[in-house]
């Protein structure tokens, strides 16, 4: 059928022409889409600001031979404003859908867009911090996507763990006699903070120190990049500084 409608997170834009912009979103049912939304750009556009990145929307769509074109939009959840008030969560925000974009296309699955809409939601509630919801979103859309790190039994073998060694090329920690010379060996806490991450254990995620946070966030920026095959601009820009939970922010009812 010529319309359509999805749900979507905005992933970023650019401008075309005058008044117009090509809008990369990630949809519920349809994958990453691209499409054009028409005079946007003009001060007197009913939908321009629901279609920024980090914003949710309902989005019907009228089907085109290269791009589609957006002819309505109405927000589903506003995060931009809040993200972008704290710089930390700004570019963690802009590190996540650099990623969603890398990582999704056409047949991208639902949980895709799930999971981002869920951290960008926890980045504007300040749930916890930046640093702490970007590299447990890295971590479980790479795993979504086919890439699930091991931090226990061995990633190559499955010899049950624990394993110290972490070898990036190999997907996740690997057993001594596996372990190519030189490899960097992770203590139990990072190992733990890691798998915490990766499942969703915010309990124990919350309570790493410093130490442990910076660790285990080098060895998901170090997998992301390299599983990606390109790297990301954005995240040589998160500020890690923000590591705790924002509690000047309001958390609204769900």
């Amino acid at each position: 059928m010529p319309l359509y409608r999805d749900d979507v997170v905005v992933l970023r834009t650019h401008k075309l022409g005058e008044a117009d912009r090509i809008v990369t979103m990630l949809s519920r049912q349809n994958g990453k889409i691209r499409a054009v939304a028409k005079g946007v750009r003009r001060t007197a556009s009913k939908f321009g600001a629901r279609l920024e990145p980090f914003m949710v929307a309902d989005v019907q769509f009228f089907e085109g031979r290269t791009l589609d074109t957006i002819t309505q939009a109405v927000t589903i959840a506003s995060y931009g404003a809040d993200i972008s008030a704290d710089y930390a969560s700004y570019t963690a925000a802009s590190a996540m859908v650099e990623t969603a974009d890398k990582l999704t296309e056409a047949d991208a699955t639902q949980q895709q867009y799930l999971l981002l809409v869920g951290a960008l939601r926890s980045l504007s509630r300040g749930e916890h911090g930046s640093s702490l919801t970007l590299d447990s979103y890295l971590l479980r859309a790479l795993s979504l996507a086919g890439w699930a790190p091991s931090f226990s039994d061995c990633a190559v073998s499955g010899v049950p763990g624990p394993h110290s060694a972490f070898v990036v090329q190999l997907g996740g920690v690997v057993s001594d006699a596996l372990a190519p010379p030189g490899t960097p060996r992770l203590d139990h806490e990072t190992l733990g903070l890691l798998s915490a991450l990766l499942s969703g254990d915010w309990v124990t995620a919350d309570a790493a120190g410093e130490r442990v946070r910076s660790q285990a966030s080098g060895i998901v920026a170090a997998y992301t990049q390299w599983h990606l095959e390109r790297g990301l601009r954005s995240l040589e820009h998160v500020d890690r500084s923000n590591s705790t939970v924002n509690t000047n922010k309001k958390v609204p009812a769900a």
